[in-house]
């Protein structure tokens, strides 16, 4: 049943129980997220170019994996189903990580995980989309922004604890991973699906002809700022060039999740009133100041500061992002959509992780940065041209 009044009017309980799915599932992946650069390149001794692929090639397997999961579960006219075998696959990756003895071993679980998030995130989506009515689906995916982004807060600060205050191994961190992903996968066995209203005649490739051309026209603008969007990890790593310790680094990517995770729900809101579009070109306004930042600053402290502007980045982009391609596509074959969507940003991510790992090791660190700077600004030139400020929901 939907809230009728109030801050979080019109949300239902599904909405609130994938939401805290979101909130363990982000729990586990970032206990080990700000460690995983950390243990490639200093316990397994792979360079930066290797982390560019290791971290590339997961994050493009998490969402290219969603196209055919998307396109699966509308073909079942089921989302559930499929969110949950991607929970459990999630979950089981984690530990495989830590009893690698390489990088590609290391490689091979991070892969288990990342298609297991990517599994399950177009259906979860496509249920978010459906747990309320279209007026309110900003709302519904900032409130599973706040929770996926507030368990990315709580996994950094988890691990630190595990580190510092208890002296575990870091290995035992990724180990410790399953416990938060075995109660996501609880959270979502509780949540009720409706049926498909309309069936699907979509094959499993999701096709992306199909889709109106508004829909391909957002696609094409996604990937343009994509392809400047590397992995997080080369900010991480930066940090960590710059002299802050281990624990100072996991605790401002902590609170750069905080302030993703705060910025969530309003973003959500904002964007049900003003258009996603409107959101999403202050986001990339944003992430142009941030990365230009990160490429001209050597200071500690203005790192620190641009990590919670980043902040504020995220929590705008992945929600209004999300929330606008659920609009641009039809009801039968939103997952789908979703699932292209988030496709399109793993095959970018991956683009853009390949050329910083390079520029990274044989260009300059600060190289990196002006090159994603520069593509945030293609992307939102093209988003303002491109895309109308509303599309017909």
């Amino acid at each position: 049943m939907a809230a009728k009044q109030g801050y979080f009017a019109g949300l239902s309980r599904n909405s609130f129980l994938l939401a805290v799915a979101s909130l363990f599932a982000d729990i586990s992946s970032e206990m080990l997220y700000p460690i995983l650069p950390v243990f490639l390149t200093q316990t397994l001794k792979a360079g930066g170019s290797i982390l560019g692929l290791v971290e590339g090639l997961a994050e493009a397997a998490q969402n290219i994996i969603q196209g055919f999961s998307g396109a699966l579960s509308d073909r079942l006219q089921r989302r559930k189903p499929v969110a949950l075998v991607g929970y459990a696959l999630a979950a089981i990756g984690k530990p495989l990580i830590g009893f690698a003895a390489s990088w590609p071993g290391a490689l091979g679980g991070r892969l288990l995980d990342r298609l297991g998030a990517g599994s399950r995130s177009a259906p979860r989506d496509a249920l978010i989309a459906a747990s309320v009515d279209a007026a309110d689906r900003g709302k519904a995916f900032g409130l599973e922004g706040f929770g996926d982004n507030a368990g990315a807060f709580l996994g950094p600060l988890l691990a630190v604890a595990l580190l510092t205050l208890w002296h575990f191994d870091m290995r035992w961190i990724f180990y410790l991973a399953v416990v938060p992903g075995l109660l996501a996968l609880l959270m979502v066995l509780m949540v009720s699906e409706r049926p498909v209203a309309t069936r699907a005649k979509q094959r499993l490739d999701g096709a992306a002809p199909r889709f109106p051309e508004g829909f391909r026209t957002y696609l094409l603008t996604t990937a343009a700022f994509g392809i400047g969007n590397s992995t997080n990890a080369f900010l991480i790593l930066q940090t960590r060039q710059l002299g802050a310790a281990l624990e100072t680094t996991i605790l401002i990517y902590a609170a750069y999740n905080l302030i993703a995770a705060l910025v969530s729900y309003p973003a959500g809101l904002i964007s049900d009133r003003i258009g996603r579009r409107n959101v999403l070109l202050l986001a990339l306004a944003i992430f142009a100041a941030v990365y230009l930042g990160f490429g001209l600053s050597g200071q500690i402290l203005v790192i620190a500061i641009l990590f919670g502007l980043y902040g504020i980045y995220q929590g705008l982009f992945r929600t209004a992002g999300k929330a606008l391609a659920s609009d641009l596509a039809p009801e039968p074959l939103r997952a789908t959509g979703i699932g292209w969507y988030s496709a399109t940003v793993g095959l970018s991510t991956l683009v853009a992780s390949l050329i910083a790992g390079l520029l990274w090791d044989h260009v300059s660190h600060a190289a990196v940065f002006l090159y994603g700077a520069a593509f945030a600004v293609i992307g939102g030139i093209m988003l303002f041209l491109l895309v109308p400020a509303r599309p017909n929901s």
